[in-house]
């Protein structure tokens, strides 16, 4: 797929906060044209208004959680009735939950898992018919490291992330017969955005981005790059690619180290009762671009 038109139109999911939000703003600093989808109105529409000041064209705010097939077909048709197209998707949105598969609740166990899979379907199961006709477009899905290994107490991240890719990959294969239409993911490591403090909990801390923290800007950036020269995976984590060896290459080892060094860098030192965060509902007043970590 050649690079998008200009001006190109967007639709973004967990436009909302975090690594969405920074996709939108640089987007609408070149001047696309944004559909803005996520849980919370309140959230989405200082997005909007942030992307106006940055240069968007034209900004289209559409509440809706992404295992809403009506609701997300309604906005993917309102943007269609709206721009006459839709050249790509950006589906950022997830939600977490931090604990042992013990200690985590049954429905937010599956509420994590049905956000990243089920989720990913529904866009997909949307969008991809309106490529095909189109004859170009393309489907851009935000992964994760933890979509290629595993780490204790994310569970339920884990087993998100990796039906995920596994979906992805199914649906590149699906779609060989449409040479214009493309399907990629980006797994990031640790991003410096608010879905960690946002995340449900039963450790008695927060969590926190492992290190080295990338800022969500930098992640906007490279998922505008992508768009502009789409790759099939890309990892966006200096230390990604050593940490998916020693996975594969040496289990036994990264087993004895993955817990302890998650314990060190990627659980905050904080004490917090156990709670469902943001899985259920959108938290208006925790969702914004950066998280307060120390990025690069």
């Amino acid at each position: 797929m050649p690079s998008l038109p200009s001006p190109e139109t967007v639709l973004i999911t967990g436009a909302s906060s975090g690594i969405g939000r920074a996709t939108a703003l640089e987007l609408a600093g070149r001047g696309a044209r944004l559909v803005l989808v996520a849980r919370g109105a309140e959230a989405l529409e200082e997005t909007a208004d942030q992307a106006r000041a940055a240069g968007a064209a034209e900004v289209l705010v559409r509440p809706a959680d992404v295992t809403d097939e009506d609701a997300i077909r309604a906005a993917v048709d309102d943007a269609v009735a709206r721009f006459g197209r839709l050249d790509a998707v950006v589906h950022a949105a997830q939600v977490m939950a931090y604990g042992t598969i013990e200690e985590v609740p049954r429905e937010v166990f599956e509420t994590v898992v049905e956000t990243a899979v089920h989720g990913t379907a529904v866009v997909a199961r949307v969008v991809l018919p309106l490529f095909r006709e189109q004859g170009e477009g393309h489907l851009l899905v935000v992964n994760s490291l933890l979509g290629q290994v595993t780490t204790p107490l994310m569970g339920s991240y884990v087993a998100a992330k990796w039906g995920q890719l596994g979906l992805i990959r199914v649906l590149q294969q699906e779609t060989r017969d449409a040479p214009g239409v493309t399907v990629s993911a980006i797994q990031p490591g640790g991003v410096d955005t608010p879905i960690y403090v946002q995340a449900a909990s039963w450790t008695g801390s927060t969590g926190r981005p492992p290190p080295p923290v990338y800022s969500p800007q930098r992640l906007g950036r490279r998922i505008v790059s992508l768009l502009d020269r789409p790759r099939r995976q890309v990892q966006a984590g200096i230390f990604n690619p050593l940490i998916t060896a020693a996975f594969r290459l040496a289990p036994g080892l990264y087993d004895v180290l993955v817990g302890p060094l998650l314990q060190r860098l990627a659980i905050a030192d904080d004490d917090v009762p156990p709670t469902e965060g943001n899985v259920f509902a959108s938290r208006p007043q925790g969702n914004r671009t950066e998280g307060g970590w120390r990025s690069i």
